[in-house]
């Protein structure tokens, strides 16, 4: 047993603390930096042990997380928003530092459950701007080797610019369909899959050779302890003999924060090298912030009305702000596991390994050396993942490449904290668009090289399935 102490302030220059209570060192999932916590802010409470200095930067970073920042100088938040962008805050697409939740009804199924296509379809318009956004290239490779941008769209469309002054990039909705799947036992689920319409482009033509994908705004715990995984341990994690035919690959990609190569962790295709590059590109593209990372404005190549907005300041955010909002994703704590000694929980564990899931939802790894927040430095953590790529086959690929990520690749998401989702923003849609909405739907949509673990889930009794499910809610 281990005794772990929970702050219950969001802001660690508040010193007050909860009671400490007796954690199993099995459900200390970020290590020291793990919280006993399973509110709605569970996602949301700093590590313990921050010095003066971190306690200021993460109060600073929740600030920059939190602000509201607007198109002109007179209205309620800070002036040097866009000119165009997809949001108001980072919290627009995170509420609570949770993954981004899925709003609106879905279609009526479009197919029978015969295969037999139905002779309507009823569309859904779909807000996007709390939610997804959607990215672009076009086929071929940067001079980095990452996406060949679009020359009037970048790499992700932007829903808002500055009313009467910059029009925004596009628009787009959402058509769901849905197609039912009866398991060996007679139980019938119904997968839903997204179907991205794009209008009112502003800019041109994307062009017939566009590459789109869909996205949702993943959850922010843990990062700072999975930027503290060393490339050796990754690397060696993609070196391992297939299990199954389960075999990962790295990313390898450009961190425009370093100037230099970097193997990818973060991102839905690990197609960022360090947090601080992610943070900034963020920024960038999804509120129309400059930072010293990105300093450019974000515009269409063709528009020079949008270059001329930037008369907030440049940047809006400072290296200051950065290393703050850095610091503060970095510090944030792993909400510790719930009921790991209870029968079904124990059972649904066994099963998750015995599917082949751990071979890429790696239960343990150990942190090395963190030169930046040295918190996070030799820990023993149990993220659920190998940072690596896997193939998803084709039903979830959407074809778009991102440096060695192909389109079926994606990276494999962290599980850690996954359990409290729901509790702490209403969040259950899950994988890269959020089509699944819980755990059954996002197993079951597993292909490629987690087909086996399908599979072996598909034929488990409802029993053993319904076991799986109460071990992930146990994360």
């Amino acid at each position: 047993m281990r005794l772990l102490l929970g702050a219950i302030a969001c802001l660690p220059a508040m010193a007050w603390m909860a009671p400490s209570v007796d954690v199993p060192d099995a459900a200390l999932s970020g290590g020291a930096l793990s919280v006993a916590d399973a509110s709605d802010a569970a996602y949301l409470k700093p590590a313990a042990g921050l010095d003066a200095n971190q306690a200021k930067l993460f109060a600073l970073g929740h600030q920059m997380f939190n602000n509201r920042w607007a198109f002109f100088w007179f209205e309620n938040a800070e002036f040097g928003r866009g000119p165009i962008s997809n949001a108001q805050a980072c919290t627009t697409c995170h509420a609570n530092n949770g993954r981004g939740v899925v709003t609106g009804t879905p279609t009526l199924p479009s197919v029978s459950a015969e295969g037999v296509p139905r002779d309507h379809h009823i569309t859904v318009p779909f807000e996007p701007a709390p939610n997804h956004v959607v990215r672009v290239s076009l086929p071929g490779t940067d001079a980095h080797g990452g996406p060949r941008l679009h020359p009037e769209y970048g790499d992700q469309l932007q829903i808002f610019g500055v009313k009467g002054v910059v029009p925004p990039e596009a628009s787009f909705t959402i058509e769901w369909s849905e197609q039912p799947v009866t398991l060996p036992d007679g139980e019938t689920v119904s997968l839903r899959q997204p179907h991205v319409r794009i209008a009112h482009l502003a800019y041109g033509p994307l062009g017939n050779d566009i590459l789109a994908g869909l996205r949702l705004a993943p959850p922010l715990v843990g990062l700072g302890l999975l930027e503290a995984v060393p490339d050796e341990t990754i690397l060696a994690m993609a070196a391992r003999a297939p299990v199954d035919g389960i075999r990962g690959k790295a990313n390898r990609v450009w961190d425009e924060s370093r100037r230099a190569e970097a193997i990818g962790r973060f991102g839905l295709k690990a197609n960022h090298g360090s947090l601080r590059e992610q943070i900034a590109i963020a920024f960038l593209n999804d509120i129309g912030l400059s930072t010293p990372v990105y300093e450019a404005q974000n515009c269409p190549s063709s528009s020079a009305t949008c270059r001329e907005q930037m008369v907030a300041g440049k940047p809006e955010i400072t290296a200051l702000r950065l290393a703050a909002t850095e610091l503060y994703l970095q510090a944030l704590a792993v909400p510790v596991r719930r009921n790991i000694d209870e029968p079904r929980v124990r059972r649904g564990a066994q099963l998750f390994a015995e599917a082949r899931c751990a071979v890429c939802h790696v239960p343990e790894l150990r942190t090395g050396p963190s030169p930046g927040f040295p918190q996070a430095a030799h820990q023993t953590i149990r993220p659920y993942t190998d940072l690596l790529l896997h193939d998803m086959g084709e039903a979830l690929s959407d074809g778009r490449p991102d440096f060695l990520a192909s389109g079926s690749e994606w990276r494999t998401p962290p599980l850690w904290g996954i359990g409290l989702s729901a509790r702490v923003n209403g969040a259950t849609g899950f994988l890269h668009d959020g089509r699944a909405r819980g755990f059954v739907e996002a197993i079951l949509w597993h292909g490629g090289e987690a087909q086996v673990s399908r599979e072996r889930f598909a034929t488990m009794s409802r029993e053993d399935r319904e076991a799986v499910v109460a071990f992930l809610e146990s994360l």
